[in-house]
């Protein structure tokens, strides 16, 4: 029997983890300077919001580190899952206290005699907590109904709201093993942390590849702002939708998302953007190295590129035909930048594709559960997992009728493990199940009287829900229906709130990570 849990050691790297996130609140603090001519009071709140949350944050810190002062070093993959998924759980729920603190309101008050007991309705602890998860886990579902009103919501906390996208983007472990190493146990962590089944990272050059993806991370959040900087766009707005954008998360700083710069250019750089932050960094680097050849020798990303360019086609050609465009340009225009914004589930928004027509909404709920490449910032099931499964299904079938002939499963000319090929068919089978099981609790936990209005009937629930599920599993942010384009998830059940807050945080670890902490055997003995 293996010793027990080493909880002084777990404790230790949440207390960094803690000191991390606290530090980064205070990016925030000037952030409410430029604007407290115009609500100073609101402003002010929230700076005192933001000083309370890091002092909470650095005692939680300096605590938990004093607590594992003495920790044994040695780390085993049992401990770096458990601070894999723990430092998610702390960092959602640190990041919600700015949110609460501050008075932030999710939206405005629905009778105006109800007006007098504030600007707007506060956010709730519930609500708090999912757009935290939302934030770092990269998935840009919202509750707030109106960013743009400063009594509702101050500067300084639009920013932090912000920030949890480009502290979750690459991931707050990647971060954490960059800036420590944590030796061999690095390599449990970075496997852990990182999306995608092929992470495979000598233990020697674990610090190396974390420092190298934070670069190049760090760089394409630099270059993009430099870019809308010079079309125009100002710094605060620039940083907000870079971090946005590189860390596909998708919130924004305007209700109408990225529509309200009426700016094709700029739709098209985020675009750019958008389509690069989904590639795995490992490719992007040997770009970096002047080695173009290895991008597009890469059979993932070119399988990427052919689900971008077919999707697209599909969306301007049933968009003509239905005639949800005015014209082939606007056609091209709109469908190219949201097939771009949902499959890399970025989430960012310049036309309401609720309104299209069922193929158009219908693929944009597939590309949901597509995705980018394995080794970027994207989340949902990854290009790498259906070719795999693919060709696993293939190489089956053929076995039907040669029985004989055994074939190995390759990849970019190299063969793949089986124990790969099973944690593929395991994942697409958790993933399913549990997507299917969220969306019958759903079902079960919001009201039939919600649909009952003029916008949808029952019938628009099942998919509603559905797309409720696939959009923040997967990472993308808007659903279909009352979470569309236009809408946001405020009008949800708190319970709703919750069990969407989870698969947030599920679906951007993977599942296992966070499955495993609520598995009590996972506690008790380490192998």
């Amino acid at each position: 029997m293996s010793p027990s849990m080493n909880f002084a050691l777990i404790a230790k790297s949440l207390g960094i983890v803690s000191l991390l996130v606290g530090a980064s609140m205070a990016l925030c603090l000037p952030w409410a300077l430029p604007a407290c001519s115009g609500t100073p009071v609101i402003e002010w709140k929230a700076v005192a919001a933001l000083a309370a949350s890091m002092a909470i944050a650095v005692l939680l810190g300096f605590g938990l580190i004093r607590w594992g002062r003495h920790a044994d070093d040695r780390m085993l993959r049992k401990e770096a899952l458990a601070i894999v998924g723990l430092s998610w759980c702390l960092a959602t729920v640190l990041g919600a206290v700015p949110f609460l603190l501050s008075g932030t309101c999710r939206g405005h008050h629905e009778t105006p005699q109800a007006a007098d007991a504030g600007p707007g309705v506060p956010m709730s602890l519930v609500d708090a907590v999912f757009e935290s998860a939302s934030g770092f886990s990269g998935t840009g579902a919202t509750v707030i109904t109106d960013l743009e009103d400063p009594q509702l919501v101050p500067r300084a906390i639009l920013f932090w709201r912000s920030a949890t996208h480009f502290l979750g983007g690459l991931g707050i472990m990647v971060l954490f093993v960059a800036l420590l190493g944590q030796g061999s146990a690095g390599k449990a962590i970075f496997r852990a942390e990182l999306p995608g089944p092929s992470k495979d990272v000598g233990h020697s050059r674990v610090q190396h590849a974390a420092w190298t993806f934070a670069a190049i991370y760090i760089g394409l959040n630099a270059v993009l702002t430099v870019l809308l900087l010079v079309q125009g766009v100002g710094v605060f707005d620039a940083l907000c939708h870079a971090f946005g954008t590189i860390a596909t998360g998708g919130f924004s700083t305007y209700n109408d998302s990225v529509a309200h710069f009426h700016s094709l250019s700029i739709e098209m750089t985020i675009t750019l953007f958008m389509a690069v932050s989904c590639v795995n960094f490992a490719l992007i680097y040997y770009v970096i190295l002047l080695r173009p050849g290895k991008l597009f020798a890469d059979v993932e990303f070119r399988t990427y590129l052919a689900v971008l360019a077919t999707a697209t086609a599909l969306a301007v050609m049933f968009g003509l035909v239905h005639r949800d465009f005015a014209n082939t340009s606007e056609a091209v225009r709109y469908s190219l930048f949201q097939v771009t914004s949902i499959l890399t589930n970025t989430g960012f928004g310049t036309h309401d594709f609720d309104r299209w027509n069922e193929f158009g909404r219908g693929l944009l709920f597939f590309l949901m559960f597509v995705g980018g490449c394995a080794g970027s910032t994207s989340c949902s099931i990854k290009v790498i997992r259906y070719l795999i499964l693919g060709k696993t299904l293939w190489l089956q079938t053929e076995q039907v009728y040669r029985p004989s002939v055994i074939r190995p499963l390759r990849l970019n000319g190299e063969p793949v493990e089986t124990e790969v090929v099973r944690d593929v068919v395991i994942y697409f089978a958790t993933f399913l199940s549990i997507a299917v099981m969220a969306w019958l609790l759903l079902l079960a936990i919001e009201p039939d009287a919600t649909w009952a209005g003029s916008h949808a009937n029952l019938h628009d629930k099942l998919m509603d829900c559905a797309s409720a599920v696939a959009a923040t599993m997967n990472g993308v942010g808007p659903g279909l229906g009352i979470v569309g384009a236009t809408q946001n998830y405020a009008g949800l059940q708190p319970l709703s709130k919750l069990l969407l807050s989870f698969l947030m945080l599920l679906g951007r670890l993977e599942i296992f990570p966070i499955l495993v902490l609520l598995t009590p055997r996972f506690w008790g003995i380490r192998k």
